[in-house]
Protein backbone atom coordinates (compact mmCIF):
# COMPACT_ATOMS: atom_id res chain seq x y z
CA UNK A 1 0.00 0.00 0.00
CA UNK A 2 0.66 3.52 -1.01
CA UNK A 3 -1.17 6.60 0.32
CA UNK A 4 -2.11 9.32 -2.15
CA UNK A 5 -0.66 12.42 0.71
CA UNK A 6 2.01 10.34 2.27
CA UNK A 7 4.28 9.31 -0.08
CA UNK A 8 5.63 5.42 0.97
CA UNK A 9 8.46 5.91 -1.55
CA UNK A 10 10.89 3.50 0.15
CA UNK A 11 9.80 -0.17 -1.23
CA UNK A 12 12.11 -2.30 1.14
CA UNK A 13 11.44 0.48 4.41
CA UNK A 14 7.85 -0.42 3.83
CA UNK A 15 8.29 -3.91 3.56
CA UNK A 16 9.79 -4.42 6.82
CA UNK A 17 7.66 -2.37 8.30
CA UNK A 18 4.09 -2.93 7.14
CA UNK A 19 4.79 -5.97 4.39
CA UNK A 20 5.15 -8.38 6.85
CA UNK A 21 2.06 -7.59 8.67
CA UNK A 22 -0.02 -6.50 5.34
CA UNK A 23 0.68 -10.22 4.27
CA UNK A 24 -0.08 -11.59 7.63
CA UNK A 25 -3.82 -9.83 7.43
CA UNK A 26 -4.40 -10.50 3.58
CA UNK A 27 -4.13 -14.15 4.22
CA UNK A 28 -6.65 -13.73 6.69
CA UNK A 29 -8.78 -11.49 4.64
CA UNK A 30 -8.74 -13.57 1.60
CA UNK A 31 -9.75 -16.67 3.75
CA UNK A 32 -12.78 -14.95 4.79
CA UNK A 33 -13.59 -14.01 1.30
CA UNK A 34 -12.76 -17.46 -0.12
CA UNK A 35 -12.92 -16.02 -4.00
CA UNK A 36 -13.64 -18.40 -6.74
CA UNK A 37 -10.42 -19.11 -8.88
CA UNK A 38 -10.11 -17.52 -12.38
CA UNK A 39 -11.21 -13.93 -11.58
CA UNK A 40 -9.91 -10.71 -12.97
CA UNK A 41 -8.46 -8.78 -10.05
CA UNK A 42 -7.70 -5.13 -9.32
CA UNK A 43 -5.39 -4.57 -6.32
CA UNK A 44 -6.18 -0.48 -5.60
CA UNK A 45 -2.85 1.08 -3.61
CA UNK A 46 -0.77 -1.93 -4.19
CA UNK A 47 2.14 -0.69 -3.14
CA UNK A 48 5.15 -2.82 -2.73
CA UNK A 49 2.91 -5.59 -4.30
CA UNK A 50 2.71 -7.41 -0.45
CA UNK A 51 -1.10 -8.01 -1.00
CA UNK A 52 -0.93 -8.31 -5.11
CA UNK A 53 1.74 -11.32 -4.53
CA UNK A 54 -0.71 -13.14 -2.16
CA UNK A 55 -3.83 -12.86 -5.03
CA UNK A 56 -1.49 -14.52 -7.37
CA UNK A 57 -0.50 -17.33 -5.11
CA UNK A 58 -3.53 -18.14 -3.77
CA UNK A 59 -6.56 -17.13 -6.01
CA UNK A 60 -5.70 -18.89 -8.83
CA UNK A 61 -6.15 -15.18 -10.76
CA UNK A 62 -6.50 -15.32 -14.28
CA UNK A 63 -5.44 -11.56 -14.36
CA UNK A 64 -4.07 -8.88 -11.34
CA UNK A 65 -3.90 -5.53 -12.45
CA UNK A 66 -2.71 -3.27 -9.52
CA UNK A 67 -2.31 0.84 -9.24
CA UNK A 68 -0.52 2.82 -6.68
CA UNK A 69 0.60 6.41 -7.11
CA UNK A 70 4.15 5.77 -6.14
CA UNK A 71 6.97 4.69 -8.75
CA UNK A 72 9.14 3.69 -6.26
CA UNK A 73 6.88 1.11 -4.45
CA UNK A 74 6.53 0.34 -7.84
CA UNK A 75 9.67 -0.54 -8.86
CA UNK A 76 9.91 -2.82 -5.72
CA UNK A 77 6.56 -4.79 -6.36
CA UNK A 78 7.46 -5.50 -10.46
CA UNK A 79 10.71 -6.68 -8.68
CA UNK A 80 8.69 -8.65 -6.30
CA UNK A 81 6.32 -10.62 -8.93
CA UNK A 82 8.36 -10.59 -11.76
CA UNK A 83 8.02 -14.51 -12.05
CA UNK A 84 4.15 -13.35 -12.49
CA UNK A 85 3.06 -13.59 -15.82
CA UNK A 86 -0.39 -12.86 -15.55
CA UNK A 87 -0.06 -9.33 -13.77
CA UNK A 88 0.46 -5.55 -14.63
CA UNK A 89 1.14 -2.86 -12.36
CA UNK A 90 0.99 1.05 -13.77
CA UNK A 91 1.07 4.42 -11.41
CA UNK A 92 -2.33 6.22 -11.15
CA UNK A 93 -4.85 7.08 -8.60
CA UNK A 94 -7.49 5.73 -6.54
CA UNK A 95 -10.09 8.70 -7.11
CA UNK A 96 -9.76 7.70 -10.93
CA UNK A 97 -9.10 4.87 -11.81
CA UNK A 98 -7.78 4.01 -15.39
CA UNK A 99 -10.07 1.40 -16.50
CA UNK A 100 -13.35 0.97 -18.53
CA UNK A 101 -16.65 0.25 -16.57
CA UNK A 102 -16.74 -3.30 -15.75
CA UNK A 103 -13.35 -4.55 -16.23
CA UNK A 104 -13.15 -6.39 -13.29
CA UNK A 105 -14.24 -9.42 -11.38
CA UNK A 106 -12.67 -8.61 -8.29
CA UNK A 107 -11.41 -5.25 -6.62
CA UNK A 108 -9.74 -5.00 -3.41
CA UNK A 109 -7.61 -2.34 -1.64
CA UNK A 110 -5.64 -3.62 1.38
CA UNK A 111 -4.94 -0.70 4.20
CA UNK A 112 -5.49 1.72 1.99
CA UNK A 113 -8.81 3.36 2.49
CA UNK A 114 -7.88 6.13 5.07
CA UNK A 115 -5.43 7.69 2.80
CA UNK A 116 -7.50 8.69 -0.40
CA UNK A 117 -8.46 11.64 -0.74
CA UNK A 118 -11.69 10.84 -0.48
CA UNK A 119 -12.89 7.25 0.64
CA UNK A 120 -16.23 7.75 -0.41
CA UNK A 121 -15.00 8.65 -4.44
CA UNK A 122 -12.44 5.82 -4.32
CA UNK A 123 -15.25 3.47 -3.33
CA UNK A 124 -17.39 4.45 -6.36
CA UNK A 125 -14.67 3.91 -8.08
CA UNK A 126 -14.11 0.49 -7.25
CA UNK A 127 -17.50 -0.08 -7.90
CA UNK A 128 -17.31 1.79 -11.06
CA UNK A 129 -14.73 -1.11 -12.67
CA UNK A 130 -16.40 -3.94 -11.37
CA UNK A 131 -18.68 -6.48 -13.29
CA UNK A 132 -21.94 -6.97 -12.39
CA UNK A 133 -22.25 -9.31 -9.85
CA UNK A 134 -18.41 -8.51 -9.47
CA UNK A 135 -17.05 -8.24 -5.56
CA UNK A 136 -15.36 -4.74 -4.03
CA UNK A 137 -13.24 -5.97 -1.01
CA UNK A 138 -10.90 -3.87 1.48
CA UNK A 139 -9.45 -4.22 4.84
CA UNK A 140 -7.93 -1.00 7.04
CA UNK A 141 -6.23 -0.98 10.51
CA UNK A 142 -8.84 -0.53 13.29
CA UNK A 143 -6.67 2.66 13.76
CA UNK A 144 -9.86 4.49 16.19
CA UNK A 145 -10.26 1.28 17.83
CA UNK A 146 -6.49 0.83 18.71
CA UNK A 147 -6.04 -1.89 16.18
CA UNK A 148 -2.80 -0.76 14.31
CA UNK A 149 0.39 -2.76 14.57
CA UNK A 150 2.65 -0.27 16.04
CA UNK A 151 -0.16 1.47 18.36
CA UNK A 152 2.18 1.47 21.29
CA UNK A 153 4.22 3.94 19.90
CA UNK A 154 1.13 6.43 18.80
CA UNK A 155 0.15 6.06 22.45
CA UNK A 156 3.59 6.43 23.69
CA UNK A 157 4.05 9.62 21.67
CA UNK A 158 0.70 11.25 22.74
CA UNK A 159 1.43 10.84 26.47
CA UNK A 160 4.83 13.03 25.42
CA UNK A 161 2.27 15.53 23.87
CA UNK A 162 3.21 14.70 20.31
CA UNK A 163 0.57 14.76 17.64
CA UNK A 164 0.75 10.95 16.71
CA UNK A 165 1.01 10.67 12.84
CA UNK A 166 -2.47 9.88 12.11
CA UNK A 167 -3.29 9.13 7.76
CA UNK A 168 -6.67 11.58 6.77
CA UNK A 169 -9.54 9.55 7.21
CA UNK A 170 -8.67 7.25 10.24
CA UNK A 171 -12.31 7.32 10.92
CA UNK A 172 -12.63 5.51 7.84
CA UNK A 173 -11.77 2.09 9.28
CA UNK A 174 -14.08 2.09 11.70
CA UNK A 175 -16.60 -1.33 10.38
CA UNK A 176 -19.82 1.16 10.64
CA UNK A 177 -18.16 3.43 8.23
CA UNK A 178 -16.91 0.83 5.77
CA UNK A 179 -20.44 -0.55 5.49
CA UNK A 180 -22.11 2.84 5.06
CA UNK A 181 -19.04 3.79 2.16
CA UNK A 182 -20.09 0.43 0.70
CA UNK A 183 -23.68 0.86 1.01
CA UNK A 184 -23.47 4.18 -0.27
CA UNK A 185 -21.67 3.18 -3.62
CA UNK A 186 -24.79 0.94 -4.95
CA UNK A 187 -23.23 -2.21 -3.70
CA UNK A 188 -25.03 -4.72 -1.96
CA UNK A 189 -25.11 -7.93 0.10
CA UNK A 190 -22.27 -6.31 2.31
CA UNK A 191 -20.81 -7.47 5.17
CA UNK A 192 -18.38 -6.68 7.50
CA UNK A 193 -15.42 -8.76 10.16
CA UNK A 194 -12.65 -8.13 12.31
CA UNK A 195 -8.94 -9.58 11.27
CA UNK A 196 -6.85 -9.99 13.87
CA UNK A 197 -2.82 -11.23 13.69
CA UNK A 198 0.03 -11.31 15.40
CA UNK A 199 3.98 -11.08 14.83
CA UNK A 200 6.90 -11.88 16.97
CA UNK A 201 10.13 -9.70 17.18
CA UNK A 202 12.91 -11.03 19.01
CA UNK A 203 13.21 -8.49 21.56
CA UNK A 204 12.55 -4.66 21.92
CA UNK A 205 15.84 -3.67 19.45
CA UNK A 206 13.76 -5.95 16.81
CA UNK A 207 10.93 -3.79 16.94
CA UNK A 208 11.83 -0.57 17.25
CA UNK A 209 14.31 -1.17 14.52
CA UNK A 210 11.18 -2.38 12.53
CA UNK A 211 9.13 1.00 13.57
CA UNK A 212 11.32 3.39 13.15
CA UNK A 213 11.41 2.64 9.75
CA UNK A 214 7.62 3.83 9.33
CA UNK A 215 7.47 6.15 6.32
CA UNK A 216 5.08 8.19 9.01
CA UNK A 217 7.75 7.78 12.15
CA UNK A 218 10.73 8.00 10.30
CA UNK A 219 10.79 11.53 10.22
CA UNK A 220 9.46 12.45 13.50
CA UNK A 221 11.59 10.31 15.30
CA UNK A 222 14.66 11.85 13.27
CA UNK A 223 13.60 15.30 14.55
CA UNK A 224 13.95 14.49 18.58
CA UNK A 225 16.82 14.63 20.24
CA UNK A 226 18.53 12.44 22.18
CA UNK A 227 16.87 12.28 25.50
CA UNK A 228 13.65 12.70 24.47
CA UNK A 229 13.95 9.63 21.91
CA UNK A 230 15.12 8.22 24.70
CA UNK A 231 12.47 8.82 27.12
CA UNK A 232 10.00 7.58 24.46
CA UNK A 233 11.47 4.18 23.90
CA UNK A 234 11.21 4.21 27.32
CA UNK A 235 7.26 5.02 27.44
CA UNK A 236 7.04 2.36 24.40
CA UNK A 237 8.75 -0.15 26.35
CA UNK A 238 5.99 -0.17 28.72
CA UNK A 239 3.69 -0.51 26.42
CA UNK A 240 4.75 -3.67 25.24
CA UNK A 241 4.29 -7.38 26.04
CA UNK A 242 7.74 -8.13 26.46
CA UNK A 243 7.86 -12.05 27.50
CA UNK A 244 10.28 -13.97 29.77
CA UNK A 245 12.88 -14.53 26.97
CA UNK A 246 12.91 -10.85 26.05
CA UNK A 247 10.64 -11.52 22.32
CA UNK A 248 7.51 -9.57 21.68
CA UNK A 249 4.50 -10.72 20.32
CA UNK A 250 2.29 -7.79 19.28
CA UNK A 251 -1.43 -7.85 17.55
CA UNK A 252 -2.87 -6.13 14.52
CA UNK A 253 -6.57 -5.81 14.40
CA UNK A 254 -8.03 -4.64 10.96
CA UNK A 255 -11.57 -4.13 9.65
CA UNK A 256 -12.61 -5.91 6.74
CA UNK A 257 -15.52 -5.48 4.76
CA UNK A 258 -17.38 -6.70 1.13
CA UNK A 259 -19.88 -6.38 -1.27
CA UNK A 260 -21.33 -7.10 -4.78
CA UNK A 261 -22.66 -4.76 -7.61
CA UNK A 262 -26.04 -5.69 -8.23
CA UNK A 263 -26.34 -8.33 -11.35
Amino acid sequence: MADEQIRFDDGQAYEDFMGRWSRLAGNAFLDWLAPAPGLRWLDVGCGNGAFTELLVDRCAASQVQGIDPSEEQLAFARKRLARAGNVGLRAGSAMELPFADGTFDAVASALVIFFVPEPAGAVAEMARVIRPGGGVCAYAWDLPGGGFPYAALHDAMASLGQEPPWPPHAEAARLDALHQLWTDAGLVDVGTTEVTVQRRFADFDSWWATARKGPVFAPRLAGLAGGNIELLKSRVRERLPVAADGSITCSGRANAVRGRRPD
